[in-house]
Formats: structure tokens, sequence, C-alpha cells
């Protein structure tokens, strides 16, 4: 019997202080990212950042279909051997250890997964990778965009690899897309294959070999709204968790 329930996409919550929106701390969601769902047809569920292990992190995906990792501030270096650097910032370790146990749970269960920014950055670390701590130090990159500031993206091309699973989604083989970070993966964790890259070879999206688990650098929810190919990411999300069930 097909069900006719609301597909649940866990959305990991980003921690808000007290302040920001009103006298108590929040957790909060970027409003691109619930309608690129919605309009895929999925119900968003908000997971809000916790102490998990990983039987608690198993436990919790098991009532979901699938989970969508925000872009959000940067990955604490420490939990990746990395050292402190001066525009490393807005770290919180107790969210990244709970994004790493939602991480690896979804990987472990087969819960399908997409990871956008800071999501695959997580993504990375989560398998035994590294960052660069600070793209514009290497001299050879083009404009990446300024994350955390008004109207800091910039439009970059993107060129997936033809018959990955990214290309497949996304319908294309060349995406422009609109990025705002300064760090982006280096070393690839363990089962990740690099599968898109900008022009001025930044990674930009990755696969993970044996799951259906897809993470791109670039903000589609910016232009999913506008661009189908963008779209098509947040649907074949939903799709691959309708069909789990």
């Amino acid at each position: 019997m097909v069900s006719h329930d609301p597909v649940l996409i866990g959305i990991t919550g980003r921690p808000i202080a007290a302040g920001k929106i009103g006298s108590s701390a929040a957790v909060g969601i970027g409003v691109g990212y619930l309608a690129a769902l919605e309009r895929a047809g999925a119900a968003p569920v908000v997971l809000s950042p916790r102490a998990l292990d990983d039987g608690q992190a198993g436990a919790l995906l098991s009532r979901l279909d699938g989970v969508l990792l925000l872009g959000g501030p940067d990955v604490e270096p420490s939990l990746y051997g990395g050292a402190p650097h001066p525009t490393i910032t807005g770290t919180d370790v107790a969210d990244d250890r709970f994004e790493i146990a939602v991480t690896r749970a979804a990987l472990a269960d087969r819960v399908p997964l997409l990871a956008i920014c800071r999501g695959i950055q997580i993504l990375n670390v989560a398998l035994g990778g590294t960052l660069v701590a600070h793209l514009p130090e290497l001299g050879t990159v083009g404009a990446h965009g300024r994350p955390g500031t008004p109207n800091g993206a910039a439009v970059n091309k993107v060129t997936l690899d033809a018959g990955s699973l990214l290309a497949t989604v996304m319908g294309t083989e060349a995406v422009a897309c609109s990025c705002h970070h300064h760090q982006a993966l280096d070393r690839l964790g363990d089962g990740l294959r690099v599968t898109a890259r900008a022009d001025d070879d930044v990674i930009e999206g990755v696969e993970v070999d044996g799951a259906w688990a897809l993470a791109v650098q670039w903000h589609p929810e910016d232009t999913a709204g506008d661009d189908p190919a963008q779209q098509r990411l947040f649907d074949a999300l939903v799709t691959e968790a309708r069909t789990r069930r």
C-alpha cells in the first residue's frame, strides 16, 4: 500500500543566541531551505542541537525519511586536527558534534542525505577529512563570496562530473551557483568522491560511495525558486526519501 503521509525531512536547526530574535535563545532555519523542501512536497522537521550518542542519533533518524544539513558557521578546527585561524568564527563544538552524530547515523542507516555549504564540511569531517582554513590565503582561487555578509554571495560556474549522481539529479554538467564560503574541503574523508569543482578547482560537490548522499559547497536554496536545476536537488532528496519507505 502506498503511504500518503508527508515525507518527513529532518533539518539540523541552527542555534541562535538570546537577544537575536527575542529574549531567549532559539533554534532557526533559513526560509530558503524550507521553501525548497515544501516545493518538493516534503514536511520539514526541525532537529534542535543536543548531545547524542550513536544509538540516540539512530533512534532519532528512524522516525524520519531524509536529512538536510544546512549552511552556517565554521566547524571547530580541533575536530579535524586543524589549527586556530583568525578568520574562523562562530564555532560551536556542541552543535558540530550533534551534526556529526546525525550525519554518521544517516550514513549507517542509509537515510537519504543532502548537505549544503557547512553541511558538506560536516560530512567531510564526520568521515575523517579536513578543511582549508581560509580560501583567499591559497592565492589561486577566485571569489567564493563573503559568508555572513548581506549580499555577500558570488555566482560561480561549477562543473559536474558526467555520469555522477549529482549531474544526473541536476540534469546538467554545468551550473551557475550562489556561493558564500571562505572554507572548503581539503583532504577527503573516507568513502567520499569529488563530483563537482569550480573553475578555480575548489571542491564544490561530493558523493558518498554506496549511499544516497549528495553534498554541495554552494547554496542551492538561494536560487532554487527560479533555477530548476537547483530545485532538483531538493526534489531528488524527497523522491529518494519517499522511495526508501
